[in-house]
Formats: C-alpha cells, structure tokens, sequence
C-alpha cells in the first residue's frame, strides 16, 4: 500500500506541474500570475514534504499502528469499506480544516497556505512544515482505530489532498449544478481564500462540500462580490520561513504576555485574530 501511495502521487507530478504551466500561461495573458509566487509556494511545498516525510516515518505510521492493534473491527477491503474510508476520511479532514480556524495553535499552521494574494493551481503547494506540531495527524487517528492500516489512513489523506490541488483555480468558474452541489469546486474554494467578510472562515470540505451545508459553513460565490484572495492583513513576504514561522512567532509572544497561565492557553488554542499576520507586517 505505501508503494501504491508513492506510484499514485508519482503519476500525478507531472500532471501537476503540466496544470500549473497551463494555467500560468492563461493567467499571465490576464495578469493574475507572477512567477516569485509559484516559485515560494514551491520552495514551501518542498519544506512541508521534507517534514510531513519524515513525520510519518517516525511517528504517524507508528502511532496509526498502535491505534489498528485496538481497533474496533477486522475490515477487509471491498467496495463498501473503501467508500466508508473515504467518507470517514473527507469527515474528519472538514473538522480538521474548520479546526485550523478557529484554534490559533492549529492556524499557526495553517495561515501559510491563506498568505497569497493570488490563487492559482500552485497555492495549493503553499503548505507549512508545521502541521506535524499542530496536530493535522491526530485528526486520522480513528481511521485506524475503526480498523484501516495506517497505509491506508496515508493513502486516502494523500488522494484526497491530490484532489484539492484541481480546485485552487480561477481559470475553471462553475461545474454543473449537481457537482456544485455535492463537491468542493473550484467556485466553492476560491470563498474558502478570499478574506471578504462575508467569505472569511466559510467552505471548509475537502472533496465533499455537503458537510459545510450540513454544519452552517457554507457560503456560495457571489457574482457581485469578487474575491479578495489572502489575510485580513498581508505578511508581504516570499521567505519560506517568515511565511511559515510568523503566527507562531506572534502567538508565542502574546502568550508569554498574557499574564497568567489560564490566559496564555487561551492565548493558545482560543479563536485566532481572523487572518492577521504578524504585527510587525
């Protein structure tokens, strides 16, 4: 299983790199596309597989390993149990992305990949090497626990990233109204990045969009309000590691000022400033 997970995500590579040379090209006839930004999301994506590589060799695989030998049933793989994966999986995955805005610690994390004022199919590379810190894994731990080998559990968070890279797009505007409905699409994401009031913190589903309309977090795209893609208040920054290191910076000071220990947790892990970077930005 975890050499088919590698001859997947191998296969995909240069349909990914083929999208983002294609898309670059239309965009940059609109002038929506500047190639430092590929170039950072980039040298972040490679950051974040270094650190997510390692992570899942020394702990992840082991720790969904400990959780399998308690699991709760023997699953064997057929059609059923593969669908039941994959919906356990897009589940847990909508609560780990609602998760990672609305507790700082986990947004620490996540505000790296929301820093681009622009949004092409390259931003979905704009990842941090932080989110073994932040805890993305433990949201995969009751696949194994139900009963899926932690090379499944890889595998289907892997698929289901591959799918997110195809809806970080403007070039594709809407898919018909059934997909609309069922899927996260392109038009669903580009609210998921815009920082629009009305969009902030809104359409958090991986590959499924019903479970932001079954939990109030949907919010369709509007032809009378464009996005404005980014934070609230840009970093303005192409370095890696600002990008990455800035909220973690900025959390851990104000916790340290908060004055007390009750008050730095909540520093912690209450709701973070909506999408505000650095102070010093």
């Amino acid at each position: 299983m975890d050499d088919m997970a590698s001859l997947i995500l191998l296969a995909l590579a240069p349909v990914f790199v083929g999208c983002v040379a294609w898309e670059a090209w239309a965009l940059r006839h609109l002038g929506k596309y500047t190639l430092v930004d590929t170039v950072s999301n980039a040298s972040l994506a490679l950051l974040h597989q270094v650190s997510d590589g390692i992570f899942n060799v020394l702990v992840a695989t082991a720790a969904y390993a400990f959780f399998y030998q308690h699991r709760l049933f023997d699953l064997s793989l057929t059609p059923w149990t593969i669908l039941l994966l994959f919906l356990l999986q897009d589940f847990f995955y909508y609560w780990f992305h609602r998760g990672s805005h609305m507790i700082r610690w986990m947004w620490a994390s996540h505000v790296t990949h929301h820093s681009s004022e622009r949004l092409n199919l390259s931003t979905a590379f704009r990842q941090s090497f932080t989110y073994p810190v932040s805890g993305m894994w433990l949201f995969w731990v009751p696949l194994a626990w139900v009963g899926f080998t932690s090379q499944q559990v890889i595998l289907v968070v892997g698929l289901n990233l591959a799918y997110q890279f195809f809806v970080h797009t403007e070039v594709v505007r809407r898919l018909p109204r059934p997909l609309e409905y069922l899927f996260n699409t392109p038009s669903h994401h580009r609210v998921h990045h815009a920082r629009n009031p009305r969009y902030i913190d809104r359409n958090f589903g991986g590959v499924l969009i019903i479970w932001d309309r079954l939990f109030g977090t949907f919010e369709p795209e509007r032809d009378d309000e464009p996005c404005e893609y980014g934070i609230t208040r840009q970093i303005h920054s192409h370095n890696p590691f600002t990008l990455t290191l800035h909220e973690w910076h900025d959390m851990l000071r104000d916790a340290r000022h908060s004055g007390s220990v009750t008050a730095a947790i909540k520093t912690l892990f209450g709701k973070p400033p909506a999408h505000q970077p650095s102070r010093r930005a």
